[in-house]
C-alpha cells in the first residue's frame, strides 16, 4: 500500500451507475502522490495565466496598437470561455471521462498559448484568449473531480484538495511576479509562461493519471441543456465585462442582462423536463450546494475586488512598479500555500462548516484592515498585515469549500458539483468587482482632487460582501443531504 494510498470508496473507475460500480471502487487504488502532482502542476499553470496578464497589459496596447475598450477584453475573453463553459466542461468529463478531457484539455490550453505569445494583432490575442478560457472551463471542472474520485472523503481528500488550493495560491502570486519580469523582457514571453507547463502536464498525466473506464453505460449529454446554460453564462459574463463602459442602465446592457436572463430561466424549464438533465434541479437546491456556492460566489468577489482596488492604490497613490505591487501580494501567496495543505486536518477536527466560517471571518478582518492605507502607508505596518491575514483566511476557506462542494455527492456527479463551484466563483468575481469598480467611480467622479476618494467605499462593499457570504455558511451544515441529485 501507498503512503498516501489504499483503497477509496469514491474511487475513479466509476461507471456511472452501472452494476457493480461499489465494487470496483473498493478495488480501485488512490492515485498516487505523482498523480496529485499533476493535477496541482495545471492548476498552478490555469493560476498563473490568470494573474500574469494584467502586469502585460500596458506593453501590449502600446505593441498591437489596441484602445482601451479593446484591451479589456484581453482580459474579459478570458472569463467569458470560462464562465460560459464550466457547467458543459464538468458534465462531459463527468459523461466521457475525466483523465480524456483533463488531457484534452491541457493541450488545447498550451496550443492557445503558443497562438497567443505569436499573436500579430489584438484581435488574434483575443481570439486566443477566448479559446484559452474555454479549455480551463473544460480543465478545471475535469481536475477537481479526478481528485474528489480518486481520495475517498475525509483526511485524505482534504489533503490533496489543500495542496491543489497551494498550487492555485502559489500560481496566482507566481503569475504576478513572473509577469512583472517578464514584462520587462517582452510581454510575448508572458503568453508564453503556460507551455512547458502544460507540456510536462499533458507527458505526465498521460502516464499517471488513471485511466478512464471502459464499457458500461454512458448517458447521453442533455444538449437543449447545454446549449441554454452554456449561452446564458456566457451573455451574463459578456453583459458584466462591458456594463462598465456602456453603462449600467444603458439599453444595450439592459437586453444583454434580460436576454441572459432569460436563457437561464429557460434552461430550468429544460431541465425540470428532461430525462437526463445537465444539472438536475434537485442539486441545485441541495442545501449544502446552495450555501457552498453562494459562499464561495462572496469569497471570490470580494478578493477579485480587493485585488483591483489594492493594485490600483499601490500604484496610482503610493506610486509603486508594477513588480513592486506583485512583491506586495506574495506574503499572501507563501501564508496561503504554508497552511492550504494543512486544510484536510483542519476540518476533520473542527468540521468543515466551522472551518469556512473561520476563514471568512479572517477575510473580512483583512479587508477591514485595508481601511488603515493612506497615501504614506508603510509596507511593514499596513500592506503587509492585511496581506498575510487575507492569506491564512484563503487557506482555511478555499480547500474546505471545495471538499464541502463534493461532500456526499455520488461519483458521477463530481464533475458536475465541481463546474458548479467554479461557475459561482467566476461569476461572483465578474458581479462583485462590478459593483465595487462603480463605487469606486462614482467617489472619484464626486471629489476627482482627493486622490482616495471612492477607496473606502468600495473597500466597504467588499467587506459586506464577506459577510453576506459568512452567513450563507449556515447553509453548509454538517453531515450533507446524502440523496443522490
Amino acid at each position: 500500500m501507498r503512503k498516501d494510498g489504499g483503497p477509496a470508496a469514491a474511487g475513479v473507475r466509476d461507471t456511472a451507475g452501472a452494476p457493480g460500480t461499489e465494487a470496483a471502487h473498493e478495488a480501485s487504488p488512490t492515485p498516487g502522490t505523482w498523480a496529485l502532482l499533476v493535477l496541482c502542476a495545471a492548476h498552478f499553470m490555469d493560476a498563473v495565466d490568470l494573474s500574469d496578464v494584467g502586469v502585460a497589459l500596458p506593453a501590449i496596447q502600446r505593441d498591437l496598437g489596441m484602445t482601451s475598450g479593446s484591451l479589456q477584453w484581453v482580459v474579459s475573453a478570458y472569463a467569458l470561455g470560462y464562465g460560459g463553459f464550466l457547467l458543459l466542461g464538468g458534465r462531459v468529463a463527468d459523461l466521457f471521462g475525466r483523465r480524456r478531457v483533463f488531457l484534452t484539455a491541457v493541450a488545447v490550453f498550451g496550443a492557445v498559448s503558443v497562438l497567443g505569445a505569436l499573436a500579430p494583432t489584438g484581435g488574434l490575442l483575443i481570439a486566443a484568449r477566448l479559446a484559452k478560457g474555454v479549455a480551463a472551463g473544460f480543465l478545471a471542472p475535469a481536475a477537481l473531480s479526478l481528485i474528489t474520485t480518486g481520495w475517498p472523503e475525509g483526511p485524505r481528500r482534504g489533503r490533496a484538495l489543500g495542496w491543489y488550493a497551494t498550487a492555485g495560491a502559489c500560481g496566482f502570486v507566481g503569475g504576478l511576479v513572473l509577469g512583472g519580469v517578464l514584462t520587462e523582457l517582452s510581454w510575448r514571453l508572458v503568453f508564453a509562461l503556460p507551455v512547458p507547463l502544460a507540456v510536462g502536464a499533458l507527458l505526465a498525466g498521460r502516464r499517471l493519471l488513471p485511466a478512464d473506464p471502459r464499457g458500461g453505460a454512458r448517458d447521453k449529454i442533455d444538449v437543449p441543456g447545454a446549449l441554454t446554460a452554456t449561452a446564458g453564462l456566457v451573455l451574463l459574463v459578456y453583459a458584466l465585462a462591458q456594463a462598465p463602459s456602456h453603462g449600467w442602465l444603458s439599453g444595450r446592457t439592459l437586453v444583454l442582462f434580460a436576454a441572459a436572463v432569460g436563457l437561464l430561466v429557460l434552461f430550468l424549464r429544460v431541465e425540470s423536463r428532461a430525462r437526463r438533465p445537465l444539472v438536475p434541479l434537485s442539486f441545485l437546491t441541495r442545501r449544502a450546494t446552495a450555501g457552498t456556492n453562494l459562499t464561495i460566489f462572496a469569497m471570490w468577489g470580494a478578493y477579485t475586488s480587493f485585488a483591483f482596488l489594492a493594485t490600483l492604490h499601490l500604484q496610482n497613490v503610493l506610486g509603486w512598479t508594477p513588480l513592486q505591487t506583485a512583491g506586495a501580494f506574495v506574503p499572501l501567496g507563501l501564508a496561503n500555500g504554508a497552511l492550504a495543505p494543512f486544510a484536510g486536518r483542519l476540518a476533520a477536527r473542527f468540521g468543515v462548516p466551522r472551518t469556512i466560517a473561520a476563514g471568512m471571518l479572517l477575510l473580512a478582518l483583512s479587508y477591514a484592515l485595508f481601511f488603515r492605507i493612506g497615501p504614506d502607508s508603510s509596507f511593514l505596518t499596513v500592506v503587509l498585515p492585511v496581506m498575510v491575514v487575507n492569506g491564512i483566511g484563503t487557506a482555511a476557506t478555499f480547500p474546505a469549500l471545495n471538499m464541502s462542494a463534493v461532500s456526499g455527492v455520488p461519483d458521477r456527479d463530481q464533475g458536475l458539483a465541481g463546474a458548479l463551484l467554479n461557475t459561482f466563483m467566476q461569476i461572483g468575481g465578474a458581479v462583485v468587482l462590478a459593483l465595487v469598480t462603480a463605487v469606486v467611480e462614482a467617489g472619484q467622479r464626486a471629489d476627482p482632487a482627493d486622490p482616495l476618494a471612492g477607496y473606502g467605499a468600495g473597500t466597504a462593499v467588499i467587506v459586506a460582501t464577506v459577510l453576506a457570504g459568512l452567513g450563507a455558511t449556515l447553509l453548509v451544515r454538517p453531515g450533507p443531504d446524502r440523496r443522490d441529485p
